[in-house]
């Protein structure tokens, strides 16, 4: 989730459609109504499904031109591929037009499997995603050996605090043109500060940073394979899970199925022989990473709202985030400052 769009002095003249039809002239090997354009996120990419070979294939079209040795995704696919993840496999890289050529995942999303499937296969899935968490992190020591991208940046206190900082600008300012009292402000930060210290000094593992359901697809086999995993860094060993089970939901989830898929993944850590957590710690530090992570996510969702005019995608999400947030935050009997904020906005 890309809090924010920013332009390039080097960026294309032309569309990234046009850049698509000219690379496929050159494989000879497609008529422009055969090349579909696909809905990206919060992103400047812009995604097409072209023909490849007899099938069909994904183009990652960028708005500028990238040297393929230091592109971040495709520093990360390779991290992933070696460490066995599942994530798409690269067909072709053209740098000079901006396009990564990958692997057609189809289009089922797991946020949409979600809404017709029944209770059990939910839960199967769930677990399926969650043991793929435990894969990233047992990778942790690869991205150190092939100095990858991933890890050299890590949600240190700067980050997280930038964060939570840009939360505060959209959401008080962009969103709701607000100007908090002098005292009000600062106490708050206080107290997002104290978040974003806790955090940056919790022991780093190797994240997917953006790890929700609909940044997972389900491929014809039925198996879960990840995308948008080019922003990969260290962090805190709760991050992905929180993603996956606090990101854009409709209402707080159950107390008692957290615990469960909690408990269900420090045991899958376990088994793959990772440093052991105590369930009472992890816990704690679950929920204030659920305050950062909400609180970072509804930042996005306000900047995408007032500045970007995309509040029919993002406006929804704001309100049912500070909810869970909320909650997180009562359980720890923390952050009063914050706690009657979001009481007062969203009652």
């Amino acid at each position: 989730m890309t809090p924010a769009i920013q332009t390039s002095p080097n960026a294309f003249t032309t569309s990234a459609r046009d850049r698509v039809e000219s690379y496929l002239a050159k494989r000879r090997s497609a008529r422009k109504s055969e090349i579909v354009a696909l809905t990206p996120d919060a992103s400047t990419r812009e995604y097409f499904r072209i023909p490849w070979d007899q099938g069909t294939a994904v183009a990652a079209v960028y708005p500028e031109p990238f040297d393929p040795e230091v592109h971040p995704y495709l520093d990360v696919t390779n991290l992933f591929l070696e460490c066995q993840l599942p994530v798409p496999l690269v067909h072709d890289v053209d740098g000079s037009l901006g396009m990564i050529v990958q692997e057609d995942l189809g289009d089922r999303q797991l946020c949409q499997v979600f809404e017709t499937a029944s209770d059990e296969e939910c839960e199967a899935l769930l677990e399926q995603a969650i043991e793929v968490i435990a894969r990233i992190q047992a990778a942790t020591p690869t991205a150190f050996e092939r100095n990858s991208i991933a890890g050299r940046l890590a949600f240190d206190e700067a980050k997280l605090a930038w964060e939570l900082n840009f939360f505060f600008e959209h959401y008080f300012g962009s969103l709701r043109g607000e100007t908090l009292r002098r005292g009000e402000a600062a106490e708050l930060k206080v107290e997002l500060n104290d978040v974003a210290a806790e955090l940056a000094a919790c022991p780093r593992v190797l994240c997917h940073r953006d790890y929700h359901a609909a940044n997972l697809l389900i491929d014809r086999k039925g198996q879960i394979r990840i995308v948008d995993h080019q922003d990969a860094r260290m962090g805190p060993a709760s991050y992905d899970l929180v993603s996956l089970l606090m990101d854009r939901q409709p209402c707080p989830p159950s107390l008692a199925e957290v615990r469960g898929h909690r408990l269900y993944f420090l045991e899958e850590r376990r088994r793959r022989g990772l440093d052991p957590i105590d369930p009472d710690d992890f816990a704690k530090q679950f929920r204030l990473m659920t305050i950062q992570r909400g609180l970072k996510a509804i930042g996005t969702f306000s900047y995408q709202t007032a500045i970007c005019g995309r509040g029919a995608l993002y406006e929804k999400h704001i309100q049912p985030t500070f909810q869970i947030v909320s909650q997180a935050a009562d359980w720890l009997e923390r952050f009063p400052i914050l706690r009657r904020m979001i009481n007062e906005r969203i009652g």
